[in-house]
């Protein structure tokens, strides 16, 4: 009989050991109970005013068995699902007032032992189905065996069963308030604010009391154990092996038991055997870490979720959980649509014109570019000058670009008769972005931004440093540029973190003073591996720290800086 719940010896102790009685509660049995939870693991006795976790396999009933021995007794059973909807059914049988083989120290037979339980179907007291926490709540039981059958039809899953013969006492479950409902006080495009009545076990009765929130986009949960099963799914979920066939190493493993190799030894030809001919596993993928949130917030009952996605709606529940027995219960949960992004202005791009864009951190901006003529290729020149910018390109709503751009790049696109283009820039989530952009039809002529090297630091010479003077190098192109050298004294503290806040490529020598201004020239080389120059800086005071600066200037005018240099005199000469 394959629905027998845990091992049969324990149904034959409440059967045919009368010491175990679980009419009213004992609390020093109790206490010993919670203390040592593993005593009731997997077995088929319920403990009396403890919560036990349980699991199902699909359409493979488990039942469940408690004593009680005097009439009048209230009782309660609570039972929680947290996977999929249970079906489950409460029964009382009558108590067998004579047992065969008493006195003789022999046990009965396993078969008949059964036969006990499943020859009278006992009075049936209550059924349920679905997936909300529901409870049998008697405020006078007749003495008898109980017996909770459960049977999941959907897919293995797990449960939790609480069970008491003391339930005006206990309340292990906070208790809901008048208006057990969760509102939406504010709605933002990424934030919602959410607002609850405080649960009489805290405010009132003065238990620990905290709450978490779950925040997701499939449904409401009416249960935190199945907002918890539902974060916990593994990589690759295995469904278990039906009863009657052997588990591997790697099942016990699965469901939290690390077994010893001797534990395995005489089973490994027959599990081996199993796994090939039988036992197949399905696997589910596991939920992304953003679909899904569990936020515990203390006492607090007002709460603003944060990071949301603009026009999205997500599902909020909310759980009263009492510290001291680790039970919840959930109010009613509520759902809302974050608001629209607001709507961006384009900008339209002049064919052959440098415009200058500022982006928000994190935020976008969006450029349309709708040439006159007819065209064969539109070349497009983004000049990022401070931090990485994401760059989208859509030609008549294809996608044709997307790439990440520092510094400047130059994009190639096909070009198309009557073609519409629409570029997106996203900002950085480090900071505010700054760039120019520049899109044009015309084939050939100089271009806007001047050529770069792919490495765009200034060396410089630690040796030839002197009390006054340091010499630098840097990299050059085959194209003919201007380069400009410019310098400021800093302080002692100025350091690397300084450096990278002012390093604004866009700007330019205007924006400098004309004092800092050390000199201008004009370089290039034909061959790449001799592209580099070299200039002794003078003027310097002893001991003093300094910014060096160099500009390389187009032919139109736009200029891009290199990393600056910070560099210091020596003291001593």
């Amino acid at each position: 009989m394959s629905w027998m719940c845990g091992c049969y010896g324990l149904v034959l102790l409440v059967l045919g050991v009368m010491g175990q009685k679980l009419p009213t509660r004992d609390e020093g049995l109790f206490q010993m109970q919670i203390r040592d939870k593993a005593l009731f693991h997997d077995s088929s006795v319920l403990p009396d005013g403890a919560e036990i976790s349980g699991y199902l396999f699909r359409d493979t009933p488990k039942r469940y068995y408690f004593v009680v021995e005097e009439d009048n007794t209230p009782l309660l059973v609570t039972l929680t699902p947290c996977d999929a909807p249970l079906e489950w059914r409460l029964t009382l049988q009558e108590l067998p007032e004579d047992r065969s083989g008493e006195g003789s120290g022999e046990q009965e037979p396993l078969e008949q032992q059964k036969q006990l339980v499943t020859a009278n179907e006992g009075t049936e007291l209550f059924t349920y189905k679905g997936n909300d926490v529901e409870s049998f709540i008697s405020t006078s039981s007749p003495s008898g065996l109980y017996q909770l059958e459960i049977i999941s039809t959907e897919k293995d899953s797990n449960f939790k069963i609480y069970s008491t013969t003391t339930p005006e006492s206990d309340q292990p479950y906070p208790e809901l308030p008048y208006d057990p409902r969760v509102d939406v006080t504010a709605l933002g495009r990424t934030t919602v604010t959410l607002a609850w009545k405080p649960t009489p076990t805290g405010s009132i009765m003065g238990q620990p009391i905290h709450y978490c929130v779950v925040i997701n986009k499939e449904h409401n949960f009416k249960s935190l154990c199945a907002a918890d099963a539902k974060m916990s799914l593994d990589e690759t979920f295995m469904i278990a092996p039906k009863p009657g066939r052997d588990f591997s190493p790697f099942d016990f493993a699965h469901f939290g038991f690390v077994p010893s190799e001797n534990d395995f030894k005489d089973r490994s030809l027959t599990t081996n055997r199993a796994l090939s001919n039988k036992m197949s596993r399905t696997y589910m993928s596991k939920p992304k870490v953003a679909d899904i949130q569990k936020i515990c917030i203390g006492n607090k009952n007002i709460f603003t979720v944060t990071d949301l996605k603009p026009d999205t709606q997500y599902y909020f529940d909310v759980f009263a959980v009492n510290t001291g027995t680790n039970m919840s219960t959930a109010y009613v949960g509520t759902f809302a649509r974050t608001k629209e992004e607001a709507k961006q202005k384009t900008v339209e791009l002049k064919d052959g014109k440098v415009i200058d864009v500022f982006i928000k951190r994190k935020g976008s901006k969006f450029l349309r570019f709708a040439p006159v003529s007819s065209h064969q290729r539109v070349t497009l020149f983004v000049h990022a000058c401070l931090d990485a910018v994401q760059v989208q390109v859509r030609r008549d709503g294809k996608l044709v670009l997307s790439q990440n751009v520092e510094g400047v790049r130059q994009f190639q696109l096909r070009g198309k008769p009557k073609a519409k283009y629409l570029i997106r820039l996203r900002g950085s989530r480090k900071g505010a972005s700054t760039l120019k952009v520049l899109a044009s039809t015309r084939a050939g002529g100089k271009q806007p931004f001047p050529a770069l090297p792919e490495d765009t630091r200034i060396k410089a010479f630690d040796k030839l440093r002197t009390c006054s003077s340091v010499t630098v190098a840097w990299l050059g192109t085959q194209e003919r540029n201007k380069y400009c050298v410019y310098r400021r004294e800093v302080p002692e503290s100025y350091g690397e973190e300084h450096r990278r806040r002012e390093q604004n490529q866009c700007a330019g020598p205007e924006s400098r003073r004309k004092s800092e201004k050390v000199l201008c020239k004009y370089f290039h080389s034909a061959n790449l591996q001799k592209a580099v120059t070299t200039e002794t800086i003078m003027g310097f005071e002893a001991g003093k720290s300094y910014l060096l600066d160099v500009y390389v200037v187009g032919h139109s005018g736009h200029s891009v800086k290199y990393q600056s240099k910070l560099v210091k005199t020596r003291k001593y000469c």
